[in-house]
């Protein structure tokens, strides 16, 4: 029997190349919903990575009790000196506390293409660099306490009109100067631009901070510093693994994703099943005699249904591998953006098109071969091998 399934899919295989055009009808209908899931799906994904980067097992991050986002988030001003005292903070040479409070506040900006959209100011403090080393200069100079300055993350200087260094934005009521640009290991804070939180709490007329950003001396810390935070009855907070928080962030928005590339790779899976069915009903009418005659000589019902799967499989697979490569040429690495983050403020990422996400293709093209060859396949083999041979 397996020398017989061998046998025909070979010559079926054999034979493609005469049947060009139809089995092209195939390849690009499942190259058409494998390139269209994979690049929806590659946006959750690179959210996802982008925002999961942006935590650090060593940071925490101290929010308001009972609020989600640092945006909706008041740290009174006194508690950030009980922040600081608290055990398992990392410390520099000179003593100063890994401690940024930070006040975030939302901002429209006209971006390159045409219309507005949100940006997250992050007013932090000098001691910014030190809880997030993976900030670093990209060009100028970081903003001076006490002044309206702006050092712009790299995502939001490609996507707003104005952010140019030495430019000066206008942001509420006043003029803000450029003064630098930040890279951030490609994590969502790329998409902010900091400011000294003073000043901005001064600019907006905001009397606390959003929250307070910890860097501790390791991960194992994190337990002791949270539980002598909330053991201070004065405190109204909540302590967050920083990962947690971002991750918890991203995790609506990518699950909409995830469904939406879902639901229309469905939809369009019906058609491409459809599509194959038509083109592989039509092959197994164009060969009836040559299956009839297959039969005849003592092939077995077997090895025709095998070769008719296995060609809509192999035909399916590299529709799935067309458009996987047309995916990742087009879309691998493209900078996107997006609603979202605090305050509806505009979050940048990469699209991410990883080897996973090909084998789900592929995965969706065999369903897609399988369902399609499989009554081609049946009818073929349950064709009369008298009726087949009988000259018209």
């Amino acid at each position: 029997m397996w020398k017989q399934i061998a046998a025909i899919t070979a010559m079926n295989l054999r034979s493609l190349p005469y049947r060009f055009a139809a089995s092209c009808v195939v390849v690009i209908g499942v190259a058409g919903v494998v390139g269209v899931l994979i690049s929806m799906m590659a946006m959750a994904t690179g959210l996802s990575k982008t925002m999961g980067d942006t935590g650090d097992p060593a940071r925490a991050i101290v929010l308001k009790r009972g609020s989600n986002i640092e945006g909706f988030s008041n740290i009174e001003i006194p508690w950030v000196g009980m922040i600081e005292s608290a055990p398992g903070i990392l410390r520099d040479k000179d003593g100063k506390s890994a401690v940024a409070a930070e006040r975030i506040v939302g901002a429209n900006l006209h971006r390159k293409t045409g219309g507005d959209a949100g940006i997250t100011l992050r007013g932090s403090s000098a001691a910014a660099l030190l809880v997030h080393p993976e900030w670093r200069l990209v060009s100028g100079r970081m903003f001076k306490p006490g002044l309206r300055e702006l050092v712009v993350g790299i995502g939001a200087a490609q996507e707003f009109a104005g952010l140019e260094l030495g430019k000066h934005v206008r942001i509420g009521d006043t003029d803000w100067t450029v003064v630098g640009t930040f890279s951030s290991n490609g994590d969502s804070h790329e998409s902010e631009a900091l400011s000294d939180a003073k000043t901005l709490m001064s600019a907006f007329n905001w009397g606390a901070y959003s929250s307070a950003t910890v860097r501790l001396t390791s991960p194992e810390a994190f337990d002791a510093f949270k539980s002598a935070l909330l053991s201070n009855s004065t405190l109204e907070i909540d302590v967050l693994h920083e990962q947690d928080y971002y991750n918890q962030q991203s995790k609506q928005l990518a699950g909409l994703l995830f469904l939406v590339s879902t639901v229309i790779g469905s939809i369009m899976a019906v058609g491409a099943v459809f599509t194959a069915l038509n083109t592989m009903y039509s092959a197994v009418a164009n060969r009836t005699t040559e299956i009839a005659t297959l039969r005849a000589i003592g092939f077995g019902a077997w090895g025709v249904v095998a070769s008719v799967l296995v060609e809509a499989l192999v035909l399916s697979v590299l529709g799935a591998l067309l458009g996987a490569l047309i995916a990742w040429a087009l879309f691998n690495g493209d900078r996107i953006n997006t609603i979202g983050g605090a305050i509806d403020s505009q979050v940048s990422f990469r699209m991410l098109i990883h080897p996973g996400l090909v084998v789900l293709g592929i995965v969706w093209a065999c369903v897609i071969g399988l369902i399609g060859g499989l009554f081609p396949a049946i009818r073929a083999a349950r064709l009369p091998v008298a009726v087949a041979l009988r000259p018209t």
